[in-house]
C-alpha cells in the first residue's frame, strides 16, 4: 500500500474521532470529574511532548543544550515567572550552552 493511503486513513480516523465528540451527551460533559480528567490529560500530554522533544533525537536519548534549556525554564517556572520570560530564559540557556560548546 502507498503511504498516501495510510495518511488518508489516519486523517479519516482523526475526523471520525472528532465527530464522535459531538455525540457525547451534555450531561457527561457538565460533570466536574470530566473537567478534571480533561485538564489532567492535557497537562500530561503536554509534559510528555516536552520531554520527548527535549531528550530524544530519532530513536536515541541525548543530553544536549535542550536539556539545559528545559532545566532553566523549569527554574523560571518555579519562581513563577511570566510565560514569555520562561521561554526567553530557556532560549537564552540553550544559546549559552551551545556557545560554550555543549551540543
Amino acid at each position: 500500500m502507498s503511504m498516501w493511503i495510510w495518511v488518508l486513513v489516519a486523517a479519516l480516523l482523526a475526523y471520525l474521532t472528532k465527530l464522535l465528540g459531538y455525540l457525547v451527551p451534555a450531561k457527561v460533559l457538565a460533570n466536574p470529574r470530566m473537567s478534571r480528567v480533561a485538564g489532567t490529560l492535557t497537562i500530561g500530554l503536554l509534559a510528555s511532548l516536552t520531554v520527548v522533544n527535549a531528550a530524544a533525537t530519532g530513536t536515541a536519548v541525548v543530553l544536549d543544550a535542550r536539556a539545559g534549556a528545559l532545566a532553566a525554564a523549569a527554574v523560571a517556572l518555579w519562581f513563577k515567572a511570566p510565560f514569555l520570560l520562561v521561554v526567553l530564559v530557556g532560549a537564552l540557556a540553550a544559546a549559552g550552552l551551545r556557545l560554550l560548546g555543549w551540543p
